[in-house]
C-alpha cells in the first residue's frame, strides 16, 4: 500500500541547482517584478489641489484626494460656495473611473505572482517529474505564452488610463472646473501637482513583465518535445549513408 501510495504521489526533492538555469532564473524575475507591478497600483494614495480666493478674501487651499482603484467620483472635496457667508462650502467631485484598467493590472500581477509560486515549487522540488513527460512542459509554455499576452494587453490598457488619470487629476484642469472660479471677482491658482512617480514605475514594471514572460517562452520551449531533436538511425549518420568498412 505505501508503495502504490509512492507512485501515485511524486516524492518532493528539494534541489536548488535549478536556479542557475536560465529556465528557474527567469522565473525568479518574473515573481518579483510581477509583486513590483501590482504593489506600486495597489497601495496607491494621492491628492491634488488648488487655492481659491473669494472676492478679495483670504486664501483657501483646497486639496482633494484619490487613491485605488481610481473611481474618482468617489472622492468629495469641498470648494467655498463664495456667496454671502464666506465658510459655506459645497462637495464636488472629481471626474472619471478609471478602475477598469487599474484592477485588470493589478489582477494580472496577482496572477502572476501565483503562478511563479507554483512553477517554481515545481521547479526546484519536481523538476524530474516535470521534465519526465511531455504534459507539463507544454502546458508550462501555453500559460507563460498566455501570461505574456496579458501583460501586454494590460500594461497598455493601465498606460493609457494613467493619462487620462494626469488629466483628471491636473491642478490646472481643476481649476478650470469650479464654479467659483469661473465667477467674476474670485481668484484660483493651481496648487502642488499630485506625486504619480509609483504609478508611472507601476507602467515600467508592466513592460518589463512583457519582456520576461515573452522571453521565457523561449526557455520553456527548449523544454517541450518539439524542440528536441531529430532521432538518428541506428549505426548511420545524420545526412549520409551507412558505409561497409574497406576491404569487406
Amino acid at each position: 500500500m505505501e508503495t502504490l501510495r509512492q507512485k501515485m504521489v511524486p516524492q518532493f526533492k528539494l534541489d536548488l541547482s535549478p536556479l542557475k538555469e536560465p529556465l528557474c532564473f527567469v522565473r525568479v524575475l518574473e515573481w518579483v517584478f510581477s509583486i513590483f507591478a501590482f504593489a506600486t497600483v495597489g497601495g496607491y494614495s494621492g491628492s491634488t489641489s488648488v487655492s481659491v480666493q473669494c472676492n478679495g478674501g483670504s486664501v483657501q487651499e483646497i486639496t482633494a484626494d484619490f487613491s485605488y482603484p481610481f473611481r474618482l467620483p468617489t472622492y468629495p472635496y469641498q470648494i467655498p460656495k463664495c456667496q454671502g457667508d464666506s465658510s459655506a462650502t459645497v462637495d464636488t467631485y472629481l471626474a472619471g473611473d478609471f478602475s477598469s484598467s487599474a484592477e485588470f493590472f493589478v489582477s494580472v500581477g496577482v496572477l502572476g505572482f501565483l503562478y511563479c509560486t507554483a512553477t517554481l515549487v515545481v521547479y526546484l522540488g519536481y523538476l524530474h517529474v516535470y521534465r519526465e513527460k511531455n504534459r507539463g512542459p507544454i502546458l508550462d509554455l501555453v500559460l507563460t505564452g498566455a501570461f505574456a499576452f496579458l501583460w501586454l494587453v494590460s500594461s497598455s490598457a493601465w498606460a493609457k488610463g494613467l493619462t487620462d488619470i494626469k488629466t483628471a487629476t491636473s491642478p490646472s484642469v481643476l481649476v478650470g472646473l469650479i464654479d467659483p472660479c469661473r465667477a467674476t471677482g474670485n481668484k484660483c491658482s493651481p496648487g502642488a501637482l499630485p506625486s504619480l512617480g509609483r504609478l508611472h514605475a507601476s507602467v515600467i514594471f508592466g513592460f518589463l513583465n512583457l519582456i520576461l514572460w515573452g522571453g521565457n517562452c523561449w526557455f520553456i520551449y527548449k523544454e517541450t518535445p518539439f524542440h528536441q531533436p531529430p532521432s538518428l538511425p541506428a549505426g548511420g549518420v545524420e545526412g549520409g549513408e551507412v558505409t561497409s568498412p574497406p576491404g569487406k
